[in-house]
């Protein structure tokens, strides 16, 4: 057997390097790679490499509240999105928290604002860690008010 935990379709988790803690995020066995809904993003230099800044509303329900994140910038890629429609998108390698459970995610920065979730945790971010079971929700971790 394996060491991975179950988790549901919709989970809370940590992206501590970025200051975000408890965002509820859509579990999606159907996309290849994480995203993120972001805001100004501004490429920067950070400590001489490339990085990008970029804003964050990690209440869904409350658009006056801001994060303002930086991170080195780890790739550019071209993503095709669920509507069909390719762009280009930063990549940003950040450690990830859910429950217990602490690793490293590749998130692309995205234009998620008609979306339910905020975040999408793709294939690549789960296939090593987690088993999902779809028809549960905050198995593995839990949403506080």
């Amino acid at each position: 057997m394996t060491d991975r935990m179950i988790i549901g379709h919709i989970e809370a988790i940590d992206l501590p390097e970025l200051g975000i803690s408890q965002l509820p995020v859509r579990v999606d066995t159907g996309a290849q790679t994480s995203s993120l809904h972001v805001d100004n993003i501004k490429r920067v230099k950070i400590k001489g490499k490339p990085g990008i800044e970029f804003d964050i509303h990690p209440e869904i329900h409350n658009v006056e509240t801001i994060t303002h994140c930086s991170a080195l910038l780890h790739d550019v890629r071209k993503v095709k999105s669920s509507n069909g429609l390719s762009e280009q998108r930063y990549v940003v390698k950040t450690p990830a928290i859910l429950g217990d459970h602490k690793w490293n995610i590749e998130i692309t920065l995205t234009d998620r604002s008609d979306m339910t979730y905020l975040m999408l945790l793709g294939r690549q971010a789960i296939s090593d860690h987690f088993y999902v079971d779809v028809s549960q929700t905050f198995i593995s971790s839990t949403l506080e008010e």
